[in-house]
C-alpha cells in the first residue's frame, strides 16, 4: 500500500511513497500530512474471525492488510513489546462501569498512558529501519504531557537515533514533567520551552518543514522524522485498538456481531479518534464518534459549526492538559476524508493565514455524519471523578470529559465505550482535589500516597520511583532558540 498526501503533490516530492517512507519522513508537500492512497478491504468476517485472537494476533492482521513494507519479523518483535504491559493477553482491557457503559483503560504500559499502545511498536519499526539503512535520524516529539514519556521510553538507548522533546514548562502534570526530565538515555533531549503545546507543536512542524534546518542536520549525516500523530507510523497503530473494543464487547456477550456502538473519546490533537475514524471506516460498526473536549472547545465549535475559528482564543489552561490545545493535527487527515486535496490544502491555509477555515454546509454535513461533539469544564470533571468512585472506579480528569458525551450526545440505546487515555497517578492532585472537594493544591507525591492508602489502590512502581530519581534535562528556552538548543544537542 502506498500513501499519498493530504495536501497535493507539489512536483518535487513523490506523488506516493512507501509506509516506511511515510514514517521515516512524516511532512508532506506544502506543509501537509501523509494518509493511506486507500484503507484496506478487511474481509467480510474480519472481526468474527478474530474474537479469540489475542491483541497482537489482530495488530499483525490489520498491519498486513494495510501491506506496510516492513519485514514480518521486525512487525512480530514490535508487536511484543505488548509483553510489557501489566497483562501481555489484554494490554487494554474494556471494564464494564455501567449496564451500557464500558471503559477501554489504555493506559496500563510502561509511562502509564495511551500513547504507548502507538509508540511502543512504533519506535522498534523506525528504528530497526534506520539501523538497516544504515542512517541517523533525528526524531523530533512536542507534549502535551503524555507522548514525550512514550517517546523517550521508545527510543532510548536505540541504535542510529537521537531524541529532541519539546514541552510547555508548566503545562504538564509534575509527574509527566518528571518522566521526561529524569529519563537518561545518552540519545535523548528533553527541552521545555516557554510557551503552550500549540507553540511545541508550531516548531515541531516548521522543522520538520524547513529545508535550511534540514541542511544543518546533513552537515552531521542525520535526516529528520517525528514521534508526534503527525507521523502515520503513530496513527496506524491507533486504528487497532478501536477494533479491540468491539471485539471485547462481543466476547463479554454485550453484544452481537453487527450491533452498532458509541466510541467517546477526549480529544486535543485529534489522533485517537482519527484512529476510531479510520477503524469505522474500514468495518468496525460504529454508530458515532462522540469527541469530548474541555474548556478548549475548538474541536467541539469545529464538529457543531464546521468553521475552525482561533483568532480570538486563548489557550486555556485545565486540569485536563493534554487536551489543552487550540491547533489541532490530524483535522486534517479527516477534512482529506470528506474534502479531497485541492480544498484541503486551500482550507489549512486559510486557517495558518487567518486563523480561520470555514467548511461548507455539504462539508459540515459530511463531518457530522461521522462525529458529534461536546465539552466540559473542572468542576463538571472533579464532580464526574468523584461520583464514579462511588461505583468503586478511579478514573483521571481526562477520562471524566467522556462522561458529558456518554450523557448528553447518545441519541439510540446503544453501548458506549470511552477511552481512558491516562491512569490517575498522572493527575493525582486534580484526582484528590475532587475527592476530597477541596481546591487545596497539593503536592503529585503526597496526592498519590494519600489517594493510594486511602483508597487502596496500588501504585506502580515506575511512578513511584520517580520522586528520587535524578534529573538529567534543566532546559527550560525561549521558544526561539528552539533550533538552536537541538543543534548544539546533536553536536555534543
Amino acid at each position: 500500500m502506498n500513501f499519498i498526501e493530504t495536501r497535493g503533490n507539489d512536483g518535487v516530492k513523490s506523488k506516493e511513497v512507501t509506509f516506511s517512507e511515510a514514517i521515516l519522513s512524516p511532512s508532506a508537500s506544502f506543509g501537509g500530512l501523509y494518509v493511506p492512497k486507500e484503507l484496506p478491504k478487511l474481509e467480510e468476517n474480519f472481526i468474527l474471525n478474530h474474537i479469540n485472537s489475542t491483541y497482537k494476533e489482530l495488530a499483525y492482521d490489520i498491519l498486513k492488510a494495510f501491506e506496510i513494507d516492513i519485514e514480518e519479523e521486525e512487525i512480530k518483535k514490535a508487536l511484543d513489546l505488548y509483553d510489557k504491559f501489566d497483562n501481555p493477553n489484554n494490554p487494554c482491557p474494556v471494564v464494564k462501569v455501567k449496564d451500557d457503559l464500558f471503559v477501554h483503560e489504555q493506559y496500563h504500559g510502561p509511562t502509564r498512558a495511551f500513547k504507548d499502545m502507538a509508540l511502543q511498536p512504533f519506535g522498534s519499526i523506525l528504528s530497526s529501519i534506520a539501523k538497516k539503512r544504515e542512517e541517523k535520524y533525528l526524531i523530533l516529539a512536542a507534549t502535551s504531557g503524555d507522548t514525550g514519556p512514550a517517546a523517550l521510553n521508545t527510543f532510548k538507548n536505540k541504535e542510529n537515533i537521537q531524541v529532541a522533546c519539546l514541552y510547555p514548562d508548566g503545562g504538564t502534570s509534575d509527574v509527566q514533567r518528571l518522566q521526561m526530565v529524569c529519563e537518561d538515555g545518552k540519545n535523548l533531549k528533553v527541552i521545555g520551552i516557554k510557551g503552550n503545546f500549540d507553540d511545541a507543536q508550531t516548531a515541531l512542524k516548521n522543522l520538520l518543514a524547513s529545508d535550511s534546518f534540514k541542511k544543518e542536520l546533513e552537515k552531521d549525516n542525520i535526516k529528520l522524522s517525528a514521534a508526534n500523530s503527525v507521523n502515520f507510523g503513530r496513527i496506524i497503530f491507533q486504528i487497532i485498538y478501536h477494533f479491540w473494543s468491539y471485539i471485547q464487547l462481543i466476547k463479554q456477550e454485550e453484544i452481537k456481531y453487527g450491533e452498532k456502538i458509541y466510541l467517546v473519546v477526549p480529544s486535543g490533537n485529534f489522533g485517537n479518534v482519527l484512529g476510531g475514524f479510520y477503524a469505522l471506516q474500514m468495518g468496525v460498526p460504529v454508530e458515532k464518534l462522540l469527541v469530548a473536549s474541555n474548556e478548549n472547545k475548538i474541536l467541539t465549535e469545529w464538529i457543531n459549526t464546521g468553521i475552525y475559528d482561533i483568532r480570538d482564543k486563548k489557550l486555556i489552561l485545565t486540569k485536563s492538559p493534554a487536551m489543552d490545545i487550540l491547533k489541532s493535527s490530524n483535522i486534517e487527515r479527516v477534512i482529506y476524508s470528506i474534502c479531497k486535496a485541492e480544498r484541503t490544502k486551500e482550507l489549512m491555509e486559510d486557517l495558518n493565514r487567518d486563523k480561520i477555515f470555514k467548511m461548507n454546509e455539504k462539508e459540515t454535513k459530511e463531518l457530522q455524519k461521522y462525529f458529534s461533539a461536546i465539552n466540559s469544564d473542572d468542576k463538571f470533571g472533579a464532580k464526574i471523578i468523584k461520583d464514579f468512585l462511588n461505583s468503586n472506579y478511579l478514573m483521571d480528569p481526562h477520562t471524566a470529559t467522556c462522561i458529558k458525551a456518554y450523557q448528553e450526545l447518545k441519541e439510540k440505546d446503544l453501548k458506549v465505550v470511552i477511552y481512558s487515555t491516562a491512569e490517575w497517578t498522572k493527575f493525582s492532585p486534580t484526582v484528590l482535589q475532587a475527592l476530597h472537594e477541596n481546591s487545596t493544591p497539593v503536592p503529585d507525591k503526597e496526592a498519590l500516597e494519600t489517594i493510594s492508602k486511602e483508597y487502596n489502590t496500588k501504585l506502580p512502581s515506575s511512578i513511584k520511583e520517580l520522586f528520587s530519581s535524578e534529573i538529567k534535562h534543566k532546559s527550560v528556552i525561549e521558544k526561539e532558540k528552539i533550533e538552536e538548543e537541538i543543534v548544539r544537542f546533536i553536536r555534543e
